[in-house]
């Protein structure tokens, strides 16, 4: 049997839809603001895939944590190895962590973001493998699987799997809020290595063209903007000089919508999102790929959730980004939380790197079970 210690952070991912740039003492806020949980949910996917399998056992904390999520999949070889109080913190996380050392281990597979994977390495080191199960609003670390179902997939195949050393990066929060990323390296972690299953680290690029090309992309976008469009301009540098040739200023790091060369939303949330599209008779969404992770939607970018790529249809996404980072981008990734509309976006990509320049990306596709 192999012995994972499973856990959730249940306020995780919770700030994406509604516009904050994360949840870390935020979940007042992103409750009033109409925020619900979605770390559970997203953990349920991964979790459906594995209980097809008899040879794991889970331990696991109570309640909210791990063993909700366990038991309602189906899963009953459980261990529970802590009593969290109903409004989890930080130290939750830490506790449970120390109880998988203690019950031996052989991987901690977790559902959250980059401070759920800090809390857990500040406790294991690189005593324990680690994978994270990815649900939180800014994920820059090199923990996580692609998707859920990716997850499920490296779990099932770990006996066989050899082990790289991968990043856990820490965000400066106060410059995240105002607007600006700031990362550094907080440790190395041990993750189970397959080629294409797990993210990279975030990178951002400071080649002396790479301002010249998003110049070239802006131009050309503004070019074929169609009048009385509403154009929905995701997270990014890319992005953000699309605003700039139009004379507007955007969000570096939020969603913004405008028409006409004029900014109509800024910082929007999904909800004011929505209500925006259903008063508009036509819109698109402009993305650019986070840095070298190559995720279209899902990481930074919540607020344009499934139903808003439904509502527009694939054929209205337009995907921007610069030589550069295509050519350190190989695979680019989707996992809007919705694996049917993921599955739609097909195995190809074509992404504006230039004025009038395209390439075809591959993107990737998880096995469907």
């Amino acid at each position: 049997m192999t012995r994972i210690g499973f856990l959730i952070n249940p306020i995780a991912g919770m700030g994406g839809a509604v516009g904050l740039k994360g949840t870390d003492d935020k979940v007042e806020d992103a409750l009033l603001r109409g925020a619900e949980p979605q770390a559970k949910n997203r953990a349920k996917i991964t979790l459906n895939f594995l209980k097809k399998s008899k040879s794991l056992i889970f331990f696991t904390p109570a309640g909210a944590m791990g063993e909700d999520a366990l038991r309602e999949t189906g899963i009953h070889d459980v261990q529970i190895v802590s009593h969290p109080a109903n409004k989890t913190t930080a130290l939750d996380t830490k506790i449970a962590a120390q109880n998988f050392i203690e019950r031996d281990v052989e991987l901690i597979l977790f559902c959250g973001g980059d401070g759920t994977a800090r809390d857990i390495f500040d406790v294991v080191g690189r005593d324990i493998p680690i994978l994270g199960i990815p649900a939180g609003v800014k994920m820059y670390s090199a923990v996580f699987a692609i998707d859920p179902s990716t997850a499920a997939e490296i779990v099932l195949t770990q006996g066989v799997l050899s082990y790289r050393d991968s990043e856990v990066m820490d965000v400066d929060e106060e410059a995240y809020q105002a607007g600006e990323l700031k990362t550094f390296l907080y440790g190395i972690a041990r993750v189970p290595s397959e080629t294409g299953k797990t993210q990279t680290s975030k990178q951002v690029f400071e080649e002396s063209d790479e301002e010249r090309a998003k110049g070239d992309i802006a131009r050309f976008i503004r070019e074929i903007m169609i009048p009385d469009v509403l154009y929905i301009l995701g997270a990014g540098t890319t992005t953000g000089s699309i605003a700039c040739e139009l004379g507007v200023t955007k969000t570096l790091l939020g969603v913004d919508a405008v028409k006409n060369g004029k900014t109509i939303a800024r910082d929007i949330d999904e909800k004011a999102l929505w209500v925006l599209l259903n008063e508009t008779h036509e819109a698109k969404i402009v993305l650019s790929p986070i840095g070298a992770q190559g995720f279209i939607l899902g990481r930074g970018n919540q607020q344009i959730s499934a139903r808003i790529v439904r509502r527009l249809g694939i054929k209205n996404i337009i995907v921007v980004a610069t030589p550069h980072k295509l050519r350190e981008t190989p695979v680019l990734y989707v996992d809007s939380g919705d694996r049917i509309l993921d599955a739609e976006f097909g195995n190809t990509v074509l992404v504006v790197s230039g004025y009038r320049m395209a390439q075809r990306k591959p993107i990737y596709q998880p096995q469907r079970g």
